[in-house]
């Protein structure tokens, strides 16, 4: 674009416009995967939902590439794209907590950090990512799985309304009677139909957590991972916990002997009576010999935040994923054999469980369809040096294809990689014609495609 274009669109502005002459420009396009490495034609940090409307208009009226960064944790990297007018809520972080009505409303730049503090002050909560520095917008449009799902449902599931800008440039609202096909394409369709500028969501009483973090050897992932399997399936809801595969962490309750080392962990918490904490984890300390383990009384925000220094912005990051409808042995046995291989401290592989409330849900009643799955997993590979980035890729690949044969074909689209796109229909299974119909509404030109995109019709 021609600087006097630009110019045109500053002047429209409350915000800042970083384009690719200012100082700022290389940390501004910067997103959390390094690996992703584009040159956006200009990055608007948007200060208010005036300024969204001005972008909006100027990218559709310009054939520019639009990319929005909420969070800016995106694995593909889909907050900024080549040659786009990048509109960046870095500086969109409120939360406003009415503890009366029991809602919170929170800006589309708030992390799950900024979130979980603001509302935890009010002894609330709803559900949020397992890292605090996942962005609370990302999150949710794509379903929000967390340690609360099990009890309360996905994070979409708690979202009561949405402030939205869409592509001819008006500002609407979304909720269960405001524009109601917008409202159920936003709970788990991704970020096709709009920007949303804020997120109103339904709280619960969670305050203090007894949280666990059981860590064992890789050898012990066959017994654990039949253990959690059995255990989970009948669990109070109160009860919500991932099966992991690490290498062990710096962390002070885990001996240096186990650092670096291949180990299979149980983390996540009981929300339910605090006197009965010790009695639902001690079953998982007996499970198998334990490396080491924290177990006790903790805030929920801080377990939300425990593993954010091994999740930092900077690292490379290749992700794979598909659903569970049960974790069976075959599934099971590809983990223990890949899981005692993890190339780094920093990958994760989760299984997380997505039964209790979320299978509550109608598998129509919102655009997240997979209602009828008991887990899903996620090979979210990461590592520093860019020279690993084959050997790293090339791991996940094998990993995923292993666990193909006991996997369904949709993922979670909060799971999926940049060359997930043809699967994207497959994600959303049964909602799929009814997404493409909504996306043609709201949406017609597909000014919103730089994401896990849904076509119009």
């Amino acid at each position: 674009m021609n600087g006097i274009a630009l110019d045109g669109l500053r002047e429209q502005l409350r915000g800042q416009l970083i384009t690719p002459e200012d100082p700022e420009y290389d940390s501004a396009r910067s997103v959390f995967n390094a690996m992703v490495d584009k040159r956006p034609a200009g990055i608007v940090r948007v200060a208010q939902v005036a300024d969204v409307i001005a972008g909006v208009n100027f990218a559709r009226d310009n054939g520019m590439p639009l990319a929005i960064r909420g969070g800016g944790h995106s694995a593909p990297g889909f907050g900024t794209w080549d040659d786009a007018l990048v509109l960046d809520f870095v500086n969109r972080t409120g939360v406003r907590v009415d503890p009366e009505a029991g809602t919170a409303r929170a800006e589309a730049g708030t992390t799950w950090a900024d979130f979980n503090h603001a509302t935890h002050a009010f002894g609330l909560a709803t559900t949020g990512g397992i890292v605090g520095s996942t962005g609370v917008a990302g999150l949710t449009l794509g379903g929000g799985i967390g340690y609360l799902a099990r009890k309360f449902g996905l994070s979409c599931d708690n979202l009561v309304s949405a402030d939205v800008v869409t592509a001819d440039g008006s500002f609407v609202v979304a909720s269960e009677d405001r524009n109601e096909d917008l409202f159920w394409a936003l709970r788990g369709g991704g970020g096709n139909f709009g920007v949303v500028t804020s997120f109103e969501f339904t709280l619960h009483p969670v305050d203090m957590v007894h949280a666990g973090i059981v860590i064992y050897g890789a050898e012990h992932t066959d017994t654990v991972a039949h253990f959690y399997r059995d255990y989970i399936a009948t669990a109070p809801e109160e009860f919500g916990a991932f099966l992991g595969f690490h290498q062990g962490p710096p962390v002070p309750f885990l001996p240096e002997e186990w650092h670096g080392k291949p180990v299979c962990v149980v983390v996540g918490m009981w929300t339910g009576d605090a006197a009965e904490g010790p009695s639902r984890w001690q079953p998982f300390l007996d499970a198998a010999p334990v490396a080491g383990s924290m177990v006790g009384p903790m805030p929920y925000p801080a377990l939300n935040v425990a593993f954010d220094g091994l999740n930092q912005k900077g690292m490379q990051g290749y992700w794979k994923a598909n659903f569970l409808r049960e974790l069976n042995d075959g599934a099971i046995g590809a983990h223990a054999t890949f899981g005692s291989t993890v190339t780094s401290v920093n990958t994760s592989v989760h299984v997380y469980p997505i039964d209790g409330a979320v299978s509550r849900v109608g598998v129509q009643d919102t655009a997240f369809a997979n209602r009828d799955m008991k887990f899903s997993p996620v090979i979210a590979t990461q590592w520093v040096d860019p020279a690993d980035n084959d050997a790293n890729i090339a791991w996940a690949r094998n990993y995923a294809e292993a666990l193909a044969p006991h996997s369904e074909r949709g993922g979670y689209i909060n799971f999926m990689d940049s060359e997930d796109q043809q699967r994207v229909s497959d994600n959303y299974g049964p909602n799929w014609d009814r997404l493409v119909q909504i996306k043609g509404k709201y949406d017609p030109g597909n000014l919103f495609h730089v994401n896990q995109n849904i076509k119009p019709a």
